[in-house]
């Protein structure tokens, strides 16, 4: 391993996961490593609230293990808007603002979530800018591409 540098399927399981979502797609090994080292596990047993709509948003989550469904109150009625599996992550804006949560999120199963926080992320920014850069810029492609979903007409966000 010349330099350290590994080739994708030589990465440890939590860095090929890291790896395999847009958000961290562009990181180096390196970086990978040291975004690893700020996620909290958390786990949730099926039918339990990971937030509500409302909420301050504090945290992006990262589907390792189960299924989430993301759900909004529309005139009294609650819809579900998404059905979430492994490899996806949501609550992606509180990584930008504390303005409140847009919908709820409960674990349609139990399942294990990667958490990075929003104070973590701002810390990261400030001592790498180079690492804040690449997920920021990632996570304005990913809220792209899911205003163009909206913007089609279409009822729901399967593709998030």
């Amino acid at each position: 391993m010349a330099l350290g540098f590994l080739k994708p399927h030589d990465l440890p399981v939590n860095l090929r996961r890291l790896k395999n979502l847009s958000l961290f797609s562009t990181l180096t090994t390196r970086e990978l490593k040291i975004v690893d080292g700020l996620l909290h596990v958390r786990e949730f047993l099926a039918g339990e609230v990971i937030f509500d709509e409302g909420e301050e948003g504090q945290a992006l989550y990262i589907i390792t293990e189960g299924v989430v469904s993301v759900c909004r109150e529309h005139d009294e009625v609650k819809e579900t808007v998404a059905e979430l599996t492994v490899g996806n992550f949501f609550g992606d804006l509180a990584l930008l603002d504390n303005t409140p949560r847009t919908a709820q999120v409960r674990a349609k199963e139990a399942c294990k979530l990667a958490v990075f926080f929003r104070a973590d992320f701002i810390s990261l920014m400030e001592t790498d800018a180079t690492i804040g850069y690449k997920i920021s810029l990632q996570l304005a492609r990913t809220l792209a591409e899911r205003l163009r979903i909206l913007m089609s007409g279409s009822p729901r966000l399967e593709a998030i």
